[in-house]
Parts: C-alpha cells; sequence; structure tokens
C-alpha cells in the first residue's frame, strides 16, 4: 500500500483455538498482532476460541500460552491477565452466544434448517457431476412458521442457518487493498449447530464486538471468511473491524507449508535448540521486510526492539511468504554470537547437561572458555554436545584418523614424540595458545603443516572436524594434552 497508514490505539487480539500445538503460522500471526499494538500505542488480547469441545484440550491451552510466553509475546488482557471484555475463553460466554442466536433467529435473519446429511450430501454430489460449487439452496428458508414449530415439537435435528444477503461485500483490506465478493454465491451459512453450540463465524462476530476490537490481523486462509462475517456485524446494526490479511507461509517449492517443512509445534523449536529472539527474527520476514537501504542493504538480524521501531503494516507483502530453513539456522547463529558470554551460557547448560550429567557445570570456568571457543561457530543450541564432547570426554577414535594423507606410522609416531616433548618441556603457566604456536610452528613449517598439525588436532578431539589444536590445548591444560598424546602414540602401536 502507498498511502501511510493511521492507526490510533488499536484493539488487536490472538485468538487461536487449542486443537493442536502452537505451531508456526500461529506463532505468525501472534508476532503480527503484538507489533501492531506495540508499534500504534495499542491493546493485544488474548482469547481462546474453544468451542469445538471434542477437539479442544487443556494441554494445547497450556502449550499456547508456554509458548508466547517463551517468545516474549505478552498481552495486555485477556486469558490470565484479565480485563473487562471477558470472559476470554469461548466456552465460558455460551450465554451470550445463545442470546444474540436467538435474536437473529427472532428478527428473521436466521432460520432452523432440518435438512440431514444425507439430503445436503445428495445436493453436493448433484453440484459436482455439473463442474458446480455446491452451495446451499435455501430449501429450509421457505418453511412456513408452523412447520417449523411442528418439526421442532417433533425434536427433529437441526442447525441454524443465516441468511446470506445477495449483495456485494466490499472492505479495504490492510494489506491487499479493496477486496470484493459476492454474496449471491456464498449461499446460507450454518452458523449453530443447536442454541448451546455456536460456530466459528457466528462466535468471532460476537467476541470481537464485545471486547472492542478495532483490527483484525489473521492469515489469508480467513479472508473467505470475512463477507460471511461483515454480514453479520450487519444483521446486528454493528460495525465491523478493518481487516488485514497476512500472506500464506509456503515450502522452499511454493506450496503451502507441511509438517514436513516447518508447521510443527514452535515447543519443537525450543527443543532443537532455536532461540526466541531469532525465531521473532525469522517470522518476521515471513511476510513483511524492513525499509530498503543503500550500500550494504536492509538490516535483517533484528531484536524486538528494532522490529518495533522499523514495523510498519505498509511492509506486509501480499504474495505467499516461503519458509526457508538455512534462513532460519543462519538467523539463529548471528543471534548466538550476540549474546552476552553468560547468557550464552545459561542457555547452553540445558542442552548439555541431558548429554554430559549434571558434572558439566561444575567447572564453570572451564565451561565458559568451551563456549567461548564456539560461540561464534554454533547455529542452534542443540548442536553443542556434538561440538564440544571431546572437551569433557576423549571420544575412542580409530588409529587411521591420526594419518594426514599418506603418512606412514613410523612418521607419525616420530612426530607425536616430539610434540610430547615439545610439551613436557614447557611450564604449565606458558601454556597458552600464543606461546604454543611459538614452539610448534616452526617445526609445522620444517615438517609439513599437515603432517604435524592434522594428528595432534586429532589426538586432541579424537575427531575429523574440531577447534584448532591450539585453543583446544590452552583450554584442556597440559596434564590432559599429555595424556591424549599418550593415547594417540598407543593406538598407533596397537594398530
Amino acid at each position: 500500500m502507498t498511502n501511510k497508514l493511521q492507526i490510533n490505539n488499536p484493539r488487536v487480539r490472538f485468538a487461536p483455538s487449542p486443537t493442536g500445538y502452537f505451531h508456526i503460522g500461529s506463532a505468525r500471526t501472534a508476532l503480527f498482532n503484538w507489533l501492531v499494538a506495540k508499534k500504534y500505542g495499542g491493546q493485544f488480547i488474548l482469547r481462546i476460541e474453544d468451542t469445538d469441545v471434542e477437539r479442544s484440550k487443556s494441554e494445547f491451552e497450556k502449550d499456547i500460552i508456554d509458548g508466547l510466553k517463551w517468545l516474549g509475546l505478552f498481552w495486555n488482557e485477556g486469558l490470565e491477565m484479565g480485563g473487562q471484555h471477558g470472559p476470554y475463553r469461548q466456552s465460558e460466554n455460551l450465554n451470550i452466544y445463545e442470546k444474540y442466536l436467538h435474536q437473529v433467529v427472532d428478527a428473521g435473519q436466521a432460520y432452523y434448517c432440518f435438512c440431514s446429511e444425507e439430503e445436503l450430501e445428495a445436493k453436493r454430489q448433484d453440484a459436482l457431476s455439473r463442474g458446480e460449487m455446491f452451495r446451499y439452496d435455501g430449501h429450509c428458508r421457505s418453511l412456513s412458521s408452523e412447520e417449523v414449530q411442528k418439526k421442532l415439537k417433533n425434536k427433529e435435528p437441526f442447525v441454524i442457518r443465516f441468511k446470506m444477503p445477495e449483495k456485494k461485500f466490499v472492505f479495504n483490506d490492510l494489506i491487499r487493498g479493496k477486496v470484493e465478493f459476492d454474496g449471491s454465491l456464498i449461499g446460507d451459512q450454518v452458523i449453530a449447530k443447536n442454541f448451546r453450540l455456536p460456530l466459528y463465524n457466528f462466535t468471532v462476530v460476537i467476541d470481537d464486538h464485545n471486547m472492542q476490537i478495532t483490527h483484525v490481523i489473521r492469515g489469508e486462509d480467513h479472508i473467505s471468511n470475512t463477507p460471511k462475517q461483515i454480514a453479520l456485524y450487519e444483521a446486528l446494526g454493528w460495525p465491523f473491524p478493518i481487516f488485514g490479511h497476512l500472506p500464506l507461509i509456503l515450502d522452499e517449492n511454493r506450496a503451502k507449508l507441511s509438517k514436513r517443512f516447518g508447521a510443527v509445534a514452535v515447543n519443537e523449536y525450543r527443543r532443537n535448540g532455536y532461540l526466541a529472539e531469532a525465531l521473532i527474527n525469522f517470522l518476521i520476514f515471513l511476510g513483511w521486510h524492513p525499509e530498503e537501504k543503500t550500500g550494504e542493504g536492509a538490516k535483517e538480524v533484528l531484536t524486538k526492539e528494532e522490529l518495533i521501531r522499523q514495523f510498519s503494516l505498509e511492509r506486509v507483502q501480499k504474495a505467499g511468504a516461503v519458509f526457508n530453513v538455512e534462513k532460519l539456522d543462519w538467523l539463529n547463529g548471528e543471534h548466538i554470537k550476540k549474546m552476552s558470554l553468560d547468557d550464552f551460557l545459561e542457555q547452553a547448560v540445558s542442552f548439555l547437561i541431558p548429554v554430559f550429567g549434571e558434572k558439566v557445570a561444575d567447572n564453570i570456568d572451564y565451561l565458559k572458555k568451551v563456549l567461548a571457543l564456539h560461540q561464534e561457530r554454533v547455529k542452534k543450541l542443540s548442536d553443542l554436545a556434538g561440538l564440544v564432547g571431546y572437551f569433557f570426554a576423549l571420544p575412542d577414535y580409530p588409529g587411521e584418523l591420526l594419518s594426514w594423507r599418506e603418512m606412514t606410522k613410523a612418521d607419525l609416531a616420530i612426530n607425536i614424540d616430539l610434540l610430547i616433548n615439545l610439551f613436557s618441556n614447557l611450564e604449565e603457566a606458558n601454556f597458552t595458545k600464543k606461546q604454543l604456536e611459538v614452539i610448534v610452528m616452526p617445526e609445522a613449517e620444517k615438517r609439513g603443516r599437515g603432517q604435524l598439525l592434522w594428528p595432534l588436532r586429532v589426538a586432541l578431539s579424537g575427531a575429523k572436524n574440531s577447534a584448532g589444536p591450539f585453543e583446544i590445548m590452552e583450554i584442556i591444560g597440559k596434564s590432559e594434552t599429555l595424556k591424549r598424546l599418550e593415547i594417540a602414540k598407543k593406538k598407533l602401536s596397537n594398530g
């Protein structure tokens, strides 16, 4: 959109259904609403839409709340926080919904529909056979009040249908601009299974009105619900909020995101070692971009404070947003780099203890040195144990790994003996990266860097890939270095 949006004191809401774990799509919706509230001086409300009794579970509700808290998307009003517009759980509002259901039925704006599932399915198949989209034909609209009362007296099952006006519905979407729907193509929607079982499009209108929601920011998959909701607002004599529909999240093949490509629970990302700050940073780029800059371009690694400062709805895109896990990994690594060592330590310990036990935190100074060496290299906290394990226990590695290219065992043994002699004569106080380089590098230049440094690094780490040998030795110290070189020597003789 080209015109500057004028938004003052908005009341926005995040209204998830607790029918599954808190996932990436929901987290992005929550983030955009939170940012709108923060950017434009408004209120962010949390409401739980749990009228789907069969699928709604308290464990999913808890997961949603825990996920929002972990991401730092705290709300001003709603569940747990309270407020003047509750209850904030739909299952506690059934009396209110029932009142309005009676109102629209009594006003002739909605009616009892007694059509059976079998009848509706037959009509649906008939439409499909003609290549047409199924739309309820309004059969029960024309029932007389006597016929309705007779059916009710006989306790025939019914649903409540809203009479959809056959007119054009036009609204200005914050993201998509002018949007039009033809009401005559929609048909009469079911708004309740009975007076105590209202459905989504009805309850959301009642709640958004009663909670004084001014702006509804949600996913593009809800855009077809908007004319149905606008029709209900108009029937009830209420102004409708301003709508904005976020683009779909797509996988790298530009298909709708599936679980395989990332639409999994937010808590899974937490368990896999992603930082909340990095996930927030990643989510905002699923449909938004910062103001372009000249020179080196727009900054991509953003804190929440920077996001709030730069955010504007004008920069939300219409096209689908591609979920790129490599971008997420990169952002996570960048946020890890920016952490203080103490914060990195606090986060890392919870990933190291399950692997190495409580003893890993016994020597904090040692652990800090290990982490400082790897902070620039780690992408995910869950990868950390695999990267630093040799600092806590030397893995059992094959002796062949010590060999650099075509080196013979005799040459390897000579070089390892040389290293043992060099380090044995070095004072503990001088066992630093700088001093170690001073005594080793001249020999490495003389004998060949690979021939001396490769077996040294393998002997220290037991791995093909690790930190540099001088950094490792400075951390593990003289005694452990010599011990590991002796182990390497034995592997050669035993081979």
